[in-house]
C-alpha cells in the first residue's frame, strides 16, 4: 500500500468520517445520558507518554488496518477529553457546543480555507463579513458604519481592539514606537477585568504598572464615580488615557458595568471606550436580557466570543469598530506579496489587514452553520435557559442552611460556599481554603467539574451553567454531592477534624 495515496483516498476518508461519526453519537448519547465520569483521570505525564505511544507506532500496512487504527485513535480522544456535553460540567466558560457546528468547522479543515486574503478563503471570507454586519447591528450599530472581523480567542481580540486605541490616542506611536521619555499613558480598566488586559498592555509597550484598575460597587460592577476620579486624576497629571476597559460579564462572578454612565465619562472626557463582551454580548439576542448590555452600540470597541455563549467551537472571537474608519489603524504596513495593488478594491475584503493572523482559519463556519440551519431563535433560546436556570440554582441555594450564595448572579455565573455548621466559626481565609479542597475532591469523584475563584481575597465555588442540558436537578445533585463529599470526625483528643474526601 503507497501511504501517500493512502492519506489522500477519498474512500478512506470517508469511511474513517463514517466510524467517527457513529463513535461520535455513541459518545454524545452516553454523555447526554449521564453515563461515565464528567473529568477523565487527570494524569498529565502519563496523558503525554500514551500521546507520544501512538506516535511511534508502525503505520498499517493496509487501508483495513488504517481504519482500525483510526477507530481506536478516536476512542483515545474520546476516553481522554474533557466530557463538556456531559450535563454535569459546569465549570468554564466554555460551551457543550452544537455538534452540528463542529461539522461545519471540518468542511473548512478539510478543504483548508485561509483567510489573509479573500482570493484564499472566499467562502470563508463571505460568511465572516455576513456574521460580522449580522452581529454588529445586533450589538445595535447602524448597518454600514462599523467594522470588524473574527480572530483566534478573546485575548487576541482584545489585544488587537487596544492596539487600535492605543495607534488612534498616541498618533504615530505604530512608526515612531512609544516615547518612554514621556509621560507613560494609562488604561483604566474594570478591576476584575480578564487578565488579557493587563497582558496588552504589556505587548503594547504601555506596561503593566500603567494599567489602573477602578473601584467597584457593591455589585462588583466598574462604579462610574471611581472611574470620574480617575480620568479627572489622569487629567490632572497630564497622562494619557489610551481607553477605558469595561466587562460585559466579568469572569468571577459574571458582572455587567453600567454601560451608559461609563459611555457618558467617555464621552466627557474624550477618551476611547473598549468593552469586553466575550461572554455576555449574547444577551443581545435576549429581549428578557438585553438590559444588561445597554449602552454597548456607544463603545469605540467591542469583543465577543461566538466560543462562549453562541455555542460553537473555539475558537471564534468577534473585534466590532464602532466606527468603521478605525479597521485599517492596528496595523498600518504594506505587504504587496499579499495584497495585490493592482485591485485596491479587494483590500476591503482582505482581513490579513485588520488581524494579527496572516493564516487565518475559517473559523465563522460553525456559528454561520448553526445559524443558517436553526435560525437565530435557537441562539436565544440557549441563552435564555443558561441564563435562567441560575437565577433557580441562587434561589436553591439561598433556601438551604449549609449553603451560603455571594452574589445575585446577572448572568449563568454563580459563586456561593460551602458552609455546613462545624465551618461557620472558621475565618475566611480557612474556610476558602475548604472550598477549594472540596473542589478537588469533587473533580476527582468524576461527579462534576465546578471552578473556583476568590472573592475579597477568599476561596469560593463557581459554577458557570454552559451546557443548556443541564437541569435544575442536575444543580441539587451537585449539592447532595458536595455534602457527601464532606464528612466530620472526632479525632482522640476529643476535637472536632473537618476534611474532604471521595
Amino acid at each position: 500500500m503507497d501511504l501517500k495515496t493512502a492519506a489522500y483516498s477519498p474512500e478512506l476518508f470517508a469511511a474513517c468520517g463514517q466510524q467517527m461519526c457513529a463513535q461520535l453519537e455513541a459518545y454524545l448519547t452516553q454523555k447526554h445520558a449521564r453515563d461515565g465520569r464528567v473529568t477523565p483521570v487527570l494524569d498529565p505525564p502519563a496523558m503525554i507518554a500514551a500521546a507520544r505511544e501512538w506516535m511511534q507506532t508502525t503505520a498499517p500496512t493496509s487501508e483495513t488496518g488504517l481504519q482500525q487504527r483510526w477507530s481506536s485513535m478516536v476512542d483515545a480522544m474520546l476516553a481522554h477529553a474533557q466530557n463538556l456535553h456531559h450535563p454535569h460540567y459546569i465549570g468554564h466558560q466554555v460551551p457543550a457546543p452544537v455538534p452540528i457546528a463542529g461539522l461545519c468547522d471540518a468542511v473548512g479543515s478539510v478543504t483548508n480555507q485561509p483567510m489573509a486574503v479573500f482570493e484564499m478563503g472566499p467562502w470563508a471570507t463571505a460568511v465572516e463579513r455576513a456574521l460580522v454586519d449580522a452581529l454588529g447591528e445586533q450589538l445595535g450599530f447602524p448597518p454600514g458604519t462599523f467594522a470588524g472581523f473574527i480572530t483566534h480567542g478573546g485575548s487576541l481580540a482584545n489585544y488587537t481592539a487596544l492596539l487600535t486605541a492605543r495607534n488612534v490616542a498616541l498618533g504615530e506611536v505604530w512608526e515612531q514606537g512609544v516615547n518612554v521619555d514621556a509621560q507613560a499613558p494609562v488604561m483604566l480598566t474594570q478591576a476584575d477585568a480578564h487578565y488579557s488586559i493587563a497582558r496588552a498592555a504589556g505587548m503594547l509597550g504601555l506596561g503593566t504598572r500603567n494599567v489602573v484598575k477602578v473601584g467597584l460597587d457593591d455589585r462588583r460592577r466598574m462604579d462610574p464615580a471611581a472611574l470620574r476620579i480617575e480620568l479627572e486624576h489622569a487629567r490632572s497629571t497630564g497622562r494619557k488615557v489610551i481607553a477605558v476597559c469595561a466587562s460585559c460579564c466579568t469572569t468571577p462572578i459574571g458582572a455587567f458595568d453600567p454601560l451608559p454612565a461609563i459611555a457618558d465619562l467617555c464621552e466627557e472626557f474624550g477618551v476611547w471606550l473598549h468593552v469586553d463582551a466575550a461572554h455576555g454580548g449574547a444577551a443581545c439576542f435576549s429581549p428578557k436580557w438585553r438590559h444588561l448590555v445597554e449602552g454597548i452600540d456607544r463603545a469605540d470597541s467591542v469583543v465577543w466570543d461566538a466560543h462562549k455563549m453562541l455555542f460553537v467551537p473555539a475558537l471564534c472571537a468577534f473585534v466590532f469598530y464602532k466606527n468603521r474608519a478605525h479597521r485599517f489603524e492596528a496595523f498600518r504596513q504594506d505587504a504587496p506579496y499579499l495584497f495585490d495593488p493592482t485591485d485596491p478594491g479587494k483590500a476591503e475584503y482582505d482581513v490579513g489587514l485588520q488581524t494579527v493572523e496572516c493564516t487565518k482559519r475559517a473559523a465563522g463556519f460553525g456559528l454561520w452553520g448553526v445559524w443558517s440551519l436553526f435560525g437565530v431563535d435557537l441562539l436565544r433560546t440557549l441563552i435564555e435557559g443558561t441564563f435562567d436556570l441560575a437565577q433557580q440554582f441562587h434561589q436553591l441555594l439561598s433556601e438551604q442552611s449549609d449553603f451560603l450564595p455571594l452574589h445575585e448572579p446577572q448572568c449563568n455565573i454563580v459563586v456561593f460556599r460551602y458552609r455546613p455548621a462545624e465551618w461557620i466559626a472558621l475565618s475566611d481565609e480557612e474556610l476558602g481554603l475548604r472550598q477549594m479542597e472540596l473542589r478537588r475532591d469533587l473533580i476527582g469523584s468524576g461527579q462534576f467539574y465546578i471552578t473556583a475563584t476568590k472573592l475579597d481575597g477568599s476561596g469560593a465555588l463557581r459554577v458557570t451553567i454552559m451546557n443548556p442540558l443541564t437541569t435544575l436537578h442536575d444543580l441539587q445533585q451537585l449539592l447532595e454531592s458536595l455534602r457527601a463529599l464532606h464528612t466530620t470526625a472526632v479525632s482522640p483528643q476529643g476535637q472536632h477534624e473537618t476534611h474532604c474526601r471521595v
